[in-house]
C-alpha cells in the first residue's frame, strides 16, 4: 500500500500528496495552446474560466518533450517525467521485439499512477479519457471489485462493464449517445460523465482527459474553438458548483504547420537518411503515430532515428543542423539528459523541428487524405508551454518551474 493515512498523505513515485480536502479534479485539455481560453473569454463565452483565472489561479507550465499525448498524460498521472514512467511517445521501436509498436499497453508503464496510489489508500477515484488508447495506461492498478474505482473512455463508453471499468451502461448513465471518435462530442462526453460522476459517485480524486481533434483543426479565437471551450466552460462551472477543487492543464500546445497554400510543411527524414547512409539503413520513428491519424497524418515536430553505425553520428548531426526547419538535433544521451527520457525507448538521434515545420518519414508513407484543414500539429519545444488554471487560490514557492505533471501536487498540496 502506497499510503499513510495517519499522516493524511499518500506517497507515489517519491512525491507526497495530501489526502483531498474536497473532491479534486485534474483536467488535461489535449492540445490546449495558451490563447484558446483567453480568446473564448474575450468573446464572452467562458465566464467560469474568467472567474477561475481572476479569483483562483492562472499560470503557465511546461509539458514534457516530446510534447505528445501519451508521454504527457502519463507524466501528469504519475507526477514524473518519462525517464521514470517509461512512456516516451505514442509509438516506438521495440528493440527486444525488433518491431515498431504502439506504447499503449500497461506492460510499458514503469511507475504506478497517483490514482492507483490513492485507491490503495482507500480513496474513491475516477478517470474518464476520450480515446481508449490511454485508458489502460491511465487506469493501471485500479481494482474495480472494491467499488471505489471507475475508469472508462468516451470512445468505448458503450462497451464499459462493471468488471472492466467499475461501471456499466455509461451512455444511459450520462444520457448521451456514443460520439464519433473524430468529433468534439468525444471530449464533451468526458465532461458530461465527469459531472455525473461528481453528482453520484462523488470521487475523492478524478482525472479527465480530452482529445485535441478541435485544436488540430481550429486555432484560438475561431468560432469552432470558441464554441468548444464554451462547452468545456459550462461543465467546469458545474464541477465548481459541486464543491470540487479543479485544476486545468494541458498535455501540449498546438501550432500551424503548413505553407501559405495550406500544404503541410514537412521535412521527410527517412528520405534524407536514405540519401545519407543508404536506403533503409536508418530507421526513422515518429512518436506521434497512433491509431487516429486522420487529423494529423502522423506528422509532428519530434522524431527519433536509429542509425546503423554510431561513428556516423557527428556527421549526421551536422547535416541535420544544416537542414532548414530543424530546431534541434542531438544524440540520445543529450536528449535523455535534456528531456528526462528513457534511453531504451528512443533512437540514437533526436530531431525537433521549428514552430511551423513537421517531421515525416517519406511522402509515400503518409496518408494525408484525412486533412480537411491546413495542418496544425505539435511535438516540439514550441508546443511545450501550456496553461495551468485553478478554481481556488494556490500558493507556490517563488521561482519554481511549474510542469504540467505538477498538476496533482498543485491540486492536493498547494490550494489555499
Amino acid at each position: 500500500m502506497n499510503a499513510d493515512r495517519v499522516a493524511n498523505q499518500v506517497t507515489c513515485n517519491g512525491r507526497a500528496y495530501r489526502f483531498p480536502k474536497a473532491p479534486t479534479v485534474v483536467v488535461c485539455l489535449d492540445g490546449s495552446e495558451p490563447g484558446y481560453i483567453e480568446e473564448t473569454i474575450a468573446a464572452g463565452q467562458a465566464p467560469a474560466f474568467a472567474r477561475f483565472m481572476r479569483e483562483g489561479a492562472s499560470l503557465l507550465a511546461d509539458s514534457v518533450i516530446p510534447s505528445f499525448t501519451n508521454p504527457n498524460n502519463l507524466s501528469i498521472i504519475t507526477g514524473r517525467p518519462p525517464a521514470v514512467h517509461g512512456i516516451a511517445g505514442n509509438y516506438f521501436w521495440d528493440p527486444a521485439a525488433r518491431t515498431e509498436v504502439m506504447m499503449n499497453d500497461p506492460r510499458f508503464l514503469r511507475a504506478p499512477t497517483i490514482l492507483a496510489a490513492f485507491h490503495d489508500a482507500g480513496a474513491k477515484v475516477a478517470m474518464v479519457t476520450a480515446k481508449d488508447k490511454l485508458r489502460l495506461l491511465l487506469s493501471n492498478g485500479l481494482d474495480y471489485r472494491t467499488g471505489r474505482a471507475i475508469a472508462f473512455s468516451s470512445e468505448r463508453a458503450d462497451k464499459a462493464s462493471k468488471a472492466a471499468n467499475g461501471i456499466d451502461d455509461v451512455l444511459g448513465f450520462v444520457g448521451r449517445p456514443l460520439p464519433d471518435v473524430y468529433s468534439a462530442g468525444l471530449s464533451e462526453l468526458v465532461f458530461a460523465a465527469g459531472v455525473k460522476l461528481m453528482q453520484s459517485f462523488r470521487p475523492d480524486l478524478m482525472y479527465l482527459s480530452t482529445t485535441d481533434y478541435i485544436q488540430h483543426k481550429a486555432g484560438p479565437g475561431t468560432p469552432v474553438a470558441n464554441d468548444f471551450y464554451a462547452m468545456i466552460d459550462g461543465y467546469l462551472a458545474q464541477l465548481d458548483a459541486a464543491g470540487a477543487i479543479v485544476i486545468v492543464t494541458a498535455d501540449h500546445g498546438m501550432n500551424d504547420k503548413h505553407m501559405p497554400d495550406g500544404a503541410p510543411d514537412v521535412i521527410y527524414l527517412q528520405t534524407l537518411f536514405d540519401e545519407w547512409v543508404g536506403k533503409g539503413a536508418a530507421r526513422v520513428i515518429l512518436p506521434i503515430t497512433d491509431p487516429y491519424v486522420a487529423h494529423h497524418g502522423a506528422l509532428g515536430s519530434f522524431a527519433t532515428v536509429h542509425i546503423p553505425n554510431e561513428s556516423a553520428l557527428p556527421d549526421l548531426l551536422n547535416r541535420l543542423w544544416a537542414t532548414d526547419g530543424v530546431e534541434m538535433a542531438c544524440s540520445k544521451a543529450v536528449a535523455c539528459e535534456s528531456f528526462e527520457l528513457p534511453p531504451d525507448r528512443i533512437g540514437d538521434i533526436v530531431v525537433i523541428s521549428t514552430k511551423q515545420k513537421v517531421l515525416g518519414t517519406a511522402p509515400e508513407k503518409h496518408d494525408l487524405s484525412g486533412l480537411d484543414e491546413p495542418l496544425r500539429s505539435h511535438g516540439g519545444l514550441t508546443e511545450q508551454r501550456v496553461p495551468m488554471i485553478a478554481n481556488r487560490r494556490i500558493s507556490l514557492p517563488a521561482g519554481r518551474r511549474l510542469r504540467n505533471f505538477d498538476a496533482f501536487d498543485v491540486a492536493l498540496n498547494h490550494v489555499v
